[in-house]
């Protein structure tokens, strides 16, 4: 049996034991999800969006990370593209309660993970906001930002910026995102 057969029944523990894996690599409820590793445009716009927002979460004492492990519940780690929370730099695993602010970018390959189940993975685990820039497909010509927040169980738009907006809030922290910066082209 392959090692990273999905058919298998992991547990958090074996999954901590793979280490770092060359495809993004994500535990739900026992069975792997792999992906492979995000195409340059992807890894772009991830980088230009962490620059956008990481000295927005410093500056409210806060950490950003791209691409961490985050425990939703025992036996649920996902890995999204983004992640500012309240926690320290050591540590393989961010706890959700930790987490303020989770962002995921769509590609055509996961939009709908993105749009539909990891927002509901990410509410069930009470995380206050997420974050979704969806990119315009084909090609960068746009980009869509959507800021959610937690409303009981379900997440509710708060503010969009589409192509040429700002989106400017005050929550979760405060923190500006140029739509035209996101795209370096």
């Amino acid at each position: 049996m392959n090692v990273l057969d999905p058919n298998r029944t992991w547990d958090e523990a074996k999954y901590l034991a793979l280490g770092q894996t060359p495809d993004r690599t994500e535990l739900v409820d026992g069975r792997l999800w792999i992906s492979p590793a995000p195409n340059k445009r992807h890894r772009q716009l991830s980088f230009l969006l962490m620059s956008a927002l990481y000295p927005a979460a410093r500056s409210a004492g806060l950490k950003a990370y791209e691409a961490i492990n985050v425990r939703l519940r025992t036996d649920r780690i996902v890995i999204p593209d983004l992640v500012v929370a309240d926690t320290g730099s050591e540590g393989s695993v961010t706890d959700a309660a930790e987490v303020l602010l989770i962002c995921e970018i769509t590609s055509p390959s996961n939009a709908a993970t993105d749009r539909l189940l990891k927002m509901q993975l990410y509410a069930a685990a009470r995380i206050s906001w997420y974050l979704l820039l969806e990119p315009a497909v084909p090609g960068p010509s746009a980009v869509t930002l959507r800021l959610f927040r937690l409303d009981n169980e379900h997440y509710v738009e708060h503010v969009t910026a589409t192509k040429g907006d700002v989106l400017t809030t005050d929550q979760p922290f405060r923190f500006t995102l140029d739509t035209a910066a996101l795209l370096d082209e």
